[in-house]
């Protein structure tokens, strides 16, 4: 049986042993924490936010400021709170407080996946933030993000649209094949071929043809006078556009000469006054468009001037007569006949016809 003294001793033994694993274990743990940011002995902040979804967020899970972690969660639960019933999952995070200055009260967090499958953090954005610093008991707002499992759902619609268009181009495929439509056609029918090759062998020719000086287009490129010819009639254009910018000729004169554009514009004045004036009334223009006596009197004048030619057509009076009237013409053609031998023999002697006879009373 051991003595009291070796009892004391074992005891003893067994105390500093624990009190050597205790201080071991705090001094790792304190090293731990340390090396993930997160002191045991620092005051934490502790915030919460509120998501639709957790989207398998557990407990302990990392909170990220532009992927640097900064603190971990620490509550993630369903609340029974009746206004958040768009967001019943409550987040809780503890932060560290080393990194308050960088976080803002309206700093925004949503759910990110490491990876592809990786797990899930909470992902804080300060970028546009610049509120007061944040502090413990601060709420978070949530900033929406897709989830695997959305990018799935909306994706699938869109991999039964292409499973659609897979399998209608599946049938122009075998359409294709068997030579059906006009692409079946083209890479099945021979005589499609033949026709093509024929047509590709014509074309070869023409080109043979152009270089060869043939036709219009080959004598447009290889043909020096004509080259010439266009050379001589570009050099005239551009002769004739030097004299117009210079102001030379009459079309140049047109473009160049301000007395001719004071000349046209001072005609114009001219026009307008001209016109303004016959709109007034004024002047024999004016009276003839405005004033109604005026309007009348050249009326009447026209009806009389008609009626007088309506009598001279019919034979009516002197004037309808001598239209008219072959007897009138006849006379009048042999009246002037006799005039005619009368001055004739008058001129061959005179004496014949002037006599002058003196009589002295």
């Amino acid at each position: 049986m051991p003595s009291q003294q070796e009892v004391k001793w074992s005891q003893l033994k067994i105390g500093v042993i624990v009190l050597i694993s205790v201080t071991l274990l705090s001094v790792l743990l304190f090293l731990m924490t340390s090396a993930s940011g997160m002191s045991v002995f620092s005051h934490k902040i502790v915030v919460h936010t509120y998501f639709e979804n957790s989207g398998g967020l557990k407990v302990g899970a990392p909170v990220e400021l532009e992927g640097v972690t900064i603190g971990e969660v620490t509550h993630v639960t369903v609340t029974t709170d009746p206004d958040r019933k768009l967001t019943p999952v409550l987040i809780k995070m503890k932060i560290d407080p080393k990194y308050q200055p960088s976080l803002h009260k309206d700093t925004t967090a949503e759910l990110a996946t490491v990876g592809v499958l990786g797990d899930t953090v909470v992902d804080l954005d300060s970028k546009r933030a610049t509120g007061p610093a944040l502090e413990t008991g601060d709420e978070l707002r949530t900033t929406s993000s897709p989830s695997l499992n959305d990018v799935i759902k909306s994706s699938q619609g869109t991999v039964q649209d292409v499973d659609v268009i897979l399998k209608k181009l599946d049938v122009i495929e075998t359409s294709i094949i068997q030579g059906k439509g006009t692409a079946g056609k083209i890479i099945a029918d021979p005589d499609l071929y033949n026709k093509a090759d024929e047509t590709i062998s014509q074309l070869r020719d023409l080109v043979t043809s152009i270089n060869n000086g043939k036709g219009s287009v080959g004598k447009l490129l290889h043909d020096d006078d004509l080259y010439n010819k266009l050379n001589d009639a570009t050099t005239k254009l551009d002769a004739i556009t030097t004299s117009l910018n210079e102001g030379k000729g009459t079309a140049g004169k047109l473009l160049k000469d301000d007395s001719l554009y004071n000349d046209l514009d001072s005609t114009l004045k001219h026009a307008n006054s001209l016109l303004a004036e016959a709109d007034a009334g004024k002047g024999t223009l004016g009276l003839f468009t405005k004033d109604p006596a005026f309007a009348r009197k050249l009326d009447t004048t026209v009806t009389h001037l008609n009626t007088l030619l309506g009598d001279v057509n019919a034979g009516k009076g002197t004037l309808g007569k001598l239209a008219k009237d072959d007897a009138a013409y006849d006379n009048l053609n042999r009246l002037l006949s006799s005039s005619n031998d009368l001055v004739t023999a008058v001129r061959q002697d005179p004496k014949k016809y002037l006599v002058i006879h003196l009589r002295v009373f």
